[in-house]
């Protein structure tokens, strides 16, 4: 899958950034604008695990996907990420470290994380995948990253307007 992007309007931007000139004001601003984008992406991929839960049980896997901010070895870099509460952990694997403590053979504990969404994302053997997470991101980059842009600017002026 590619994924194309067409960004104006750089060179003030660079301007901008060079008066404000601290670093951590600007991750904070990044961090708001690219988790208020990712909220985006959020939303739509609720909506469509909505379509896909099963009324009749109490497990709801719209209730857990969210969006997180992560790590990342460079220093000037942002991460966030939108997901599934309990990522592909799947509990209670055969390893030896589970056979050692006695852990296998014993029902699933999720901490009330739903494991099973990967299956439903990406399908099994014995059932092809209807994905939910993957389209909304593809369906929504425009709008993510417009919404990116637009929060990242409105807040940095409000930056500048403070100097």
């Amino acid at each position: 899958m590619s994924v194309e992007m067409q960004m104006h309007g750089l060179d003030e931007l660079q301007e901008k950034l060079k008066k404000l000139g601290d670093v951590k004001v600007t991750k904070r601003i990044s961090r708001k604008a690219a988790r208020q984008a990712m909220n985006i992406v959020r939303n739509a991929a609720r909506e469509k695990a909505k379509a896909l839960d099963d009324p009749g049980t109490n497990n709801k896997i719209w209730k857990q996907i969210v969006v997180q901010a992560g790590k990342s070895r460079n220093k000037d870099e942002i991460v966030m990420r939108v997901g599934v509460k309990g990522g592909a952990r799947v509990p209670y694997t055969n390893n030896a470290q589970n056979r050692r403590l006695g852990r296998v053979g014993k029902t699933y504990k999720t901490d009330g994380h739903h494991f099973y969404w990967r299956f439903l994302e990406f399908g099994t053997a014995h059932m092809p995948a209807v994905p939910f997470m993957r389209p909304a991101l593809s369906q929504n980059i425009q709008a993510a990253t417009d919404k990116f842009a637009q929060v990242f600017m409105s807040e940095l002026d409000k930056e500048l307007d403070k100097l």
